[in-house]
């Protein structure tokens, strides 16, 4: 049952050098459908401040230096702080180069005007080499993981953060115990849709696999091997709800 309280969405994302790729795309689908958006800039070497800076519903913050390649959840750590000052009711965490697919903009106020769940858990697909299709081979299978991507924000909690120096997660503890929705509406994640990308973004995990393991995860190497044809698939995109758009 749909609560008669109106709940705000303000989304939480980490930006490098990314004015030249998904972004512009990325923040017009978010403002159809979320109240703010809070943006923390990595140090980028483009002028990306002075562009978001012109919309009074995206709050950017820059830092001096580069934390990401250092410490992972130092950043997202940084990024949690500076979205709840915003006194958010739900928090959404998105990277710069994912979208949703259209169903969200219909069926987000679905999702977080309810009292059952805490947390509303999401696929990413990985489109690979091109923005049609996706990665279904390995560990970029879709169809097998859920993440939390929206939370309810609850003040009265302690929250803390893991100490990892990558893949931190994209919240704080204890939301990984809060109890969840698994949602049907998926994600497009472009990260990986332009080729010239993945030989620089193997070597950065490369050498993070190394630094904290001693050796590079098969999911790493899968990064310079080109899938079958067979392990990728085409992107179609779900209907829409058309009766919760009047």
């Amino acid at each position: 049952m749909e609560s008669c309280y109106k709940h705000s969405i303000i989304a939480m994302m980490p930006v490098r050098n990314e004015i030249d790729r998904y972004l512009n795309e990325v923040l017009t689908h978010l403002l159809k459908w979320v109240d703010k958006v809070v943006i923390l800039d990595d140090a980028s070497e483009d002028d990306i401040i002075e562009v978001l800076g012109e919309n009074e519903r995206i709050i950017t913050h820059k830092n001096e230096y580069c934390i990401f390649e250092q410490n992972e959840s130092a950043l997202r750590s940084k990024l949690w702080n500076l979205t709840v000052k915003e006194n958010p009711d739900w928090i959404l965490a998105i990277d710069a180069d994912e979208i949703f697919e259209d169903r969200i903009i219909d069926e987000a106020s679905l999702l977080i005007n309810q009292n059952y769940y805490d947390a509303i858990c999401f696929r990413i697909f990985d489109f690979w080499s091109s923005k049609t299709h996706y990665r279904v081979d390995g560990g970029w299978n879709p169809w097998v993981k859920f993440s939390p991507l929206l939370i309810r924000y609850i003040p009265d909690i302690n929250y803390h953060w893991p100490d990892r120096r990558i893949h931190s997660g994209r919240f704080p503890h204890p939301c990984d115990n809060y109890i969840p929705y698994y949602s049907d509406i998926r994600i497009k994640h472009f990260g990986w849709a332009d080729p010239k990308d993945h030989y620089r973004k193997f070597l950065f995990y490369q050498n993070k696999d190394i630094e904290m393991s001693g050796r590079v995860s098969q999911h790493t190497q899968s990064i310079m091997i080109a899938p079958q044809s067979n392990d990728l698939e085409t992107w179609q995109d779900a209907k829409r709800l058309w009766f919760r758009g009047k």
